[in-house]
């Protein structure tokens, strides 16, 4: 095995360990709104589990709130109680075939506690 075959390996390796990294960044709880947060939310939805993003779009509302547009209205209350079960300490509210997701602010007790 060449210096390059090495090099090159490396290489691969790093970028994927940068790019797990980013991930786990962008799902810090940071008091604001942020997409991120919610990828890795599974829908119980036609017997199996998929991500969230495949059973509707997730956007930022506002600073503080997200909002997800479940495409198939049958999914609205599994969505929302994949959402609550997630250990992410989020209370969504359903509005319809929408769910509001909004953050509060952390206390400092809060994020001891996290």
């Amino acid at each position: 095995m060449s210096v390059r075959d090495v090099a090159q390996k490396t290489e691969q390796k790093m970028k994927k360990t940068i790019e797990a990294f980013q991930h786990e960044i962008a799902s810090i709880r940071t008091g604001k709104a942020t997409t991120a947060l919610l990828d890795r939310v599974k829908v119980e939805a036609y017997g199996q589990q998929m991500p969230l993003k495949q059973v509707g779009n997730v956007g930022v509302l506002d600073v503080h709130t997200l909002m997800v547009q479940v495409w198939d209205k049958s999914m609205v209350s599994a969505t929302e109680k994949a959402i609550r079960d997630a250990n992410l300490g989020l209370n969504p509210s359903a509005d319809g075939q929408n769910i509001r997701v909004a953050f509060l602010l952390l206390l400092k007790s809060a994020v001891k506690s996290l």
